[in-house]
Protein backbone atom coordinates (compact mmCIF):
# COMPACT_ATOMS: atom_id res chain seq x y z
CA UNK A 1 0.00 0.00 0.00
CA UNK A 2 1.42 3.36 -1.02
CA UNK A 3 1.78 6.07 1.62
CA UNK A 4 -0.62 8.95 0.81
CA UNK A 5 1.90 11.45 2.26
CA UNK A 6 5.22 10.55 0.63
CA UNK A 7 4.29 7.88 -1.93
CA UNK A 8 6.60 5.24 -0.50
CA UNK A 9 5.38 1.68 -0.97
CA UNK A 10 6.85 0.30 2.26
CA UNK A 11 4.03 0.51 4.80
CA UNK A 12 3.24 -1.68 7.78
CA UNK A 13 -0.10 -2.63 9.32
CA UNK A 14 -0.11 -1.43 12.94
CA UNK A 15 -3.69 -2.32 13.90
CA UNK A 16 -6.61 -4.18 12.31
CA UNK A 17 -10.27 -3.91 13.36
CA UNK A 18 -13.65 -4.86 11.97
CA UNK A 19 -15.36 -1.80 10.50
CA UNK A 20 -18.41 -0.27 12.18
CA UNK A 21 -20.69 -1.71 9.49
CA UNK A 22 -19.32 -5.22 10.00
CA UNK A 23 -18.74 -5.52 6.25
CA UNK A 24 -15.29 -3.95 6.10
CA UNK A 25 -11.90 -4.15 7.77
CA UNK A 26 -10.23 -1.01 9.08
CA UNK A 27 -6.43 -1.00 9.11
CA UNK A 28 -4.09 1.54 10.67
CA UNK A 29 -0.83 1.69 8.75
CA UNK A 30 2.55 3.31 9.31
CA UNK A 31 4.88 4.44 6.57
CA UNK A 32 8.45 3.18 7.04
CA UNK A 33 9.85 6.14 5.08
CA UNK A 34 8.10 9.18 6.63
CA UNK A 35 6.73 7.52 9.81
CA UNK A 36 3.23 8.98 9.26
CA UNK A 37 0.13 6.94 10.01
CA UNK A 38 -3.00 6.55 7.93
CA UNK A 39 -6.16 4.42 7.81
CA UNK A 40 -7.33 2.13 5.02
CA UNK A 41 -10.56 0.17 4.64
CA UNK A 42 -11.03 -3.14 2.87
CA UNK A 43 -14.40 -4.29 1.58
CA UNK A 44 -15.45 -7.20 -0.60
CA UNK A 45 -16.22 -6.17 -4.14
CA UNK A 46 -19.51 -7.71 -5.14
CA UNK A 47 -20.50 -7.13 -8.71
CA UNK A 48 -23.92 -7.76 -10.15
CA UNK A 49 -24.01 -9.56 -13.48
CA UNK A 50 -24.30 -7.84 -16.84
CA UNK A 51 -27.76 -8.11 -18.37
CA UNK A 52 -27.92 -9.50 -21.91
CA UNK A 53 -30.94 -8.07 -23.75
CA UNK A 54 -32.94 -10.04 -26.34
CA UNK A 55 -31.11 -8.38 -29.24
CA UNK A 56 -27.73 -9.30 -27.70
CA UNK A 57 -26.95 -5.85 -26.28
CA UNK A 58 -25.21 -5.94 -22.90
CA UNK A 59 -25.98 -3.48 -20.10
CA UNK A 60 -24.82 -3.11 -16.53
CA UNK A 61 -27.47 -4.24 -14.08
CA UNK A 62 -29.42 -1.22 -12.81
CA UNK A 63 -31.31 -1.20 -9.53
CA UNK A 64 -33.04 1.95 -10.77
CA UNK A 65 -34.41 0.13 -13.84
CA UNK A 66 -35.53 -2.70 -11.59
CA UNK A 67 -37.24 -0.26 -9.22
CA UNK A 68 -38.90 1.51 -12.17
CA UNK A 69 -40.33 -1.80 -13.40
CA UNK A 70 -41.83 -2.47 -9.99
CA UNK A 71 -43.10 1.12 -9.74
CA UNK A 72 -44.91 0.93 -13.07
CA UNK A 73 -46.51 -2.41 -12.33
CA UNK A 74 -47.56 -1.31 -8.84
CA UNK A 75 -48.86 2.13 -9.89
CA UNK A 76 -51.85 3.02 -7.65
CA UNK A 77 -51.73 -0.36 -5.94
CA UNK A 78 -51.84 -0.63 -2.11
CA UNK A 79 -48.38 -2.14 -1.62
CA UNK A 80 -46.09 -0.59 1.03
CA UNK A 81 -42.69 0.68 -0.11
CA UNK A 82 -40.98 -1.58 2.43
CA UNK A 83 -42.39 -4.67 0.75
CA UNK A 84 -41.27 -3.42 -2.66
CA UNK A 85 -37.77 -2.76 -1.29
CA UNK A 86 -37.66 -6.29 0.13
CA UNK A 87 -38.77 -7.76 -3.20
CA UNK A 88 -36.07 -5.80 -5.04
CA UNK A 89 -33.49 -7.01 -2.54
CA UNK A 90 -34.59 -10.62 -3.09
CA UNK A 91 -34.14 -10.23 -6.85
CA UNK A 92 -30.67 -8.74 -6.33
CA UNK A 93 -29.70 -11.50 -3.89
CA UNK A 94 -30.82 -14.20 -6.33
CA UNK A 95 -28.72 -12.59 -9.06
CA UNK A 96 -25.68 -12.40 -6.78
CA UNK A 97 -26.17 -15.99 -5.62
CA UNK A 98 -25.97 -17.18 -9.22
CA UNK A 99 -22.34 -16.13 -9.34
CA UNK A 100 -22.64 -15.55 -13.09
CA UNK A 101 -21.02 -12.70 -15.01
CA UNK A 102 -24.02 -12.39 -17.33
CA UNK A 103 -27.75 -13.10 -17.10
CA UNK A 104 -30.47 -12.69 -19.68
CA UNK A 105 -33.07 -9.96 -19.37
CA UNK A 106 -35.64 -12.75 -19.62
CA UNK A 107 -34.30 -14.31 -16.41
CA UNK A 108 -34.45 -10.96 -14.59
CA UNK A 109 -38.02 -10.49 -15.86
CA UNK A 110 -39.03 -13.91 -14.55
CA UNK A 111 -37.60 -13.04 -11.12
CA UNK A 112 -39.58 -9.79 -11.13
CA UNK A 113 -42.77 -11.60 -12.14
CA UNK A 114 -42.34 -14.10 -9.31
CA UNK A 115 -41.98 -11.25 -6.80
CA UNK A 116 -44.95 -9.33 -8.22
CA UNK A 117 -47.07 -12.48 -8.05
CA UNK A 118 -46.36 -12.59 -4.30
CA UNK A 119 -46.94 -8.85 -3.79
CA UNK A 120 -50.00 -8.02 -5.85
CA UNK A 121 -51.93 -10.04 -8.42
CA UNK A 122 -53.03 -7.00 -10.45
CA UNK A 123 -49.45 -5.73 -10.68
CA UNK A 124 -48.38 -9.20 -11.78
CA UNK A 125 -50.94 -9.19 -14.62
CA UNK A 126 -49.88 -5.66 -15.66
CA UNK A 127 -46.22 -6.60 -15.79
CA UNK A 128 -46.88 -9.94 -17.51
CA UNK A 129 -49.02 -8.29 -20.18
CA UNK A 130 -46.16 -6.02 -21.21
CA UNK A 131 -43.32 -8.44 -20.54
CA UNK A 132 -44.92 -11.32 -22.42
CA UNK A 133 -46.46 -9.01 -25.05
CA UNK A 134 -50.03 -10.24 -24.69
CA UNK A 135 -51.79 -10.24 -28.05
CA UNK A 136 -55.41 -10.89 -27.13
CA UNK A 137 -57.87 -11.51 -24.31
CA UNK A 138 -56.95 -15.20 -24.16
CA UNK A 139 -53.45 -14.25 -23.02
CA UNK A 140 -54.97 -12.25 -20.16
CA UNK A 141 -57.35 -15.08 -19.32
CA UNK A 142 -54.45 -17.55 -19.13
CA UNK A 143 -52.45 -15.20 -16.88
CA UNK A 144 -55.44 -14.69 -14.59
CA UNK A 145 -55.93 -18.44 -14.33
CA UNK A 146 -52.25 -18.80 -13.52
CA UNK A 147 -52.35 -16.17 -10.79
CA UNK A 148 -55.60 -17.39 -9.27
CA UNK A 149 -54.53 -21.02 -9.28
CA UNK A 150 -57.38 -22.15 -11.53
CA UNK A 151 -56.83 -24.96 -13.96
CA UNK A 152 -58.34 -25.19 -17.40
CA UNK A 153 -60.95 -27.91 -16.99
CA UNK A 154 -62.56 -27.41 -20.37
CA UNK A 155 -65.91 -26.42 -18.88
CA UNK A 156 -65.96 -22.96 -20.47
CA UNK A 157 -64.89 -21.06 -17.35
Amino acid sequence: MKCPYCGASDTQVVETRLGEDGASIRRRRRCAACDKRFTTFETAEVRLPTVVKQQGERQDFSREKLREGFRRALHKRPVPTELVDEAIQRVVQKLLALGEREVTSRYVGELVMAELKRLDKVAYIRFASVYRAFQDIDDFRDAIRDVSGESDTGNGK
